[in-house]
């Protein structure tokens, strides 16, 4: 069963830090239910102060509409065609746990999609953003229907009925049904097995309609996308959500690239792996000529030991020695495998989460180490943006407000142009925090007000949110 991971922003690691996990049966894929949105601020080793009346008041007020980013903004793929026909072939004719598929699949035929259920707020606006993504930059016209026979349904149900019918997910995709009780009629049929799936004909993708907005949208995101596109997820794959790191949350400009190479009319459903590769160059040199002048730089495959190694560190079940000897693991398989690639900052990212709450000062050093060789990495804003708001709490836990902004002023404008609201929320309480600090108490309580919004989308309800500033409130030192 293979499992997927997505970083999450909270701002400490006073517990076991587990992280939400996705997970594969027979291809289809989910997140669990997420990390609790309160970490513990043991990991500082501080005492903490009183909330100001002013902070005080704003967790308990009513809280402002969710906010909702404008216009995508993906950038090109940025690497070269012949790693990316490499990575189209991998996502296409393999599965997560490593089966391999004979032949290519796509839907031959025009594509219906029909909701159903009760879908949650804001669902509707983030399905047609999606569709529209779909149909202007990979040229897929997916065509939203009331009623009569469609390719896809997407059904908008509670988390508790998707983890009645899979465990371990809280939203997936499977071939062949349209409704859960469908589902549970064919759970052992070959109908319903992705491995010997041989053409695309009808599907489901179930999502959960009590979760966040923007847990939501993640999951139309790499659901739909599964559902038309490639099955598998790489973790050398550093642009895309097609990884198991998901540090991507929205499908991405070589995710939609991928995706338009899919439906070229130079593939077909039944074409194998050979056949697909004899026409992929041609084919990428049409869609993408500024791939065919970036050198290539292909990286090298990713092991099985260091992949156990990462989720064994990353998923439940395991006792935290456990789990922080297995993310050890993974930083000296990095290290002996000669990687200076984003997986390499993983591992010490994941290692830094593990022993954060025992020792955060060599925990913030794993962190500079995974910055360091991030920067080292074209294309890693948005990796190095997932780990500075644990390297501002640690400033902000120690008073050291300038320090702190130095770390999370680089964090906003990546996460508004990636569209993680979470990680947006989070980091403008963290400045918040930094600018009481250094006496700015006005300015601390707009950027503050301005978080809200963002906070409704990426946590959800009010509890949530106000979970989310009581967190980030409870870094600052005691002032006695």
């Amino acid at each position: 069963m293979a499992l997927r991971f997505r970083i999450d922003p909270s701002t400490g690691a006073g517990h076991s830090d587990s992280v939400p996990r996705r997970t594969g049966l027979a291809g289809m894929k989910g997140f669990i239910l997420p990390l609790a949105l309160v970490a513990l601020v043991s990991a500082c080793a501080l005492p903490v102060s009183q909330k100001p009346a002013s902070r005080a008041a704003l967790a308990s007020t009513s809280l402002p509409a969710a906010k909702a980013f404008s216009a995508p903004r993906p950038q090109p793929p940025q690497r070269a065609n012949r790693d990316i026909a490499r990575d189209f072939l991998d996502l296409h004719f393999r599965l997560e746990g490593g089966t391999t598929l004979p032949v290519f699949t796509r839907f031959e035929q025009p594509i219906r999609l029909r909701v159903a259920g009760a879908p949650s707020q804001g669902f509707q606006r983030d399905l047609n953003q999606l569709l529209q993504r779909f149909k202007h930059e990979a040229g897929i016209d997916i065509q939203r229907v009331s009623s009569g026979p469609v390719e896809i349904t997407v059904q908008a149900v509670s988390s508790r009925a998707i983890h009645r019918a899979l465990p371990k997910a809280a939203c997936f995709v499977v071939p062949n049904v349209d409704s859960l009780a469908e589902l549970r009629r064919k759970r052992r049929s070959p109908d319903t097995d992705w491995s010997r799936l041989r053409s695309r004909d009808r599907l489901a993708v179930f999502v959960p309609n009590d979760i966040s907005p923007q847990e939501a949208r993640d999951c139309l995101h790499e659901e739909l996308a599964q559902a038309i596109g490639p099955l598998n997820d790489l973790y050398r794959l550093s642009d895309s959500v097609f990884n198991d790191d998901n540090v991507h949350t929205v499908l991405t400009g070589f995710d939609m690239l991928v995706l338009q190479a899919t439906y070229a009319p130079e593939l077909r459903t039944g074409m194998t792996r050979s056949e697909v590769a004899a026409v992929l160059p041609d084919l990428l040199s049409r869609l993408n000529p500024a791939g065919d002048s970036i050198p290539a730089r292909a990286l090298p495959a990713t092991p099985r030991s260091w992949i156990t190694a990462i989720e064994t560190a990353l998923g439940p079940g395991s006792a935290l020695n456990t789990r922080k000897r297995a993310a050890n693991q993974a930083v000296l398989l990095a290290q002996e495998l000669g990687w200076s690639d984003h997986r390499r900052a993983y591992s010490h990212y994941v290692l830094g989460r593990m022993i954060q709450a025992g020792d955060p000062d060599l925990a913030q050093r794993h962190f500079q180490t995974a910055i360091d060789f991030l920067g080292q990495t074209p294309g890693s804003a948005l990796h190095q943006a997932i780990i500075r708001p644990r390297m501002a709490a640690y400033q902000i836990a120690r008073g050291n407000g300038e320090a702190a902004l130095q770390q999370i002023n680089p964090v906003l404008p990546v996460a508004s142009r990636h569209e993680n609201a979470a990680l947006l929320a989070t980091a403008l309480l963290i400045k918040a925090e930094a600018l009481d600090l250094l006496g700015q108490f006005a300015t601390a309580h707009t950027v503050r007000l301005d978080s809200l919004g963002w906070a409704r989308y990426g946590f959800g309800p009010d509890w949530a949110v106000q979970a989310k500033i009581r967190e980030v409130a409870e870094l600052r030192p005691s002032t006695n």
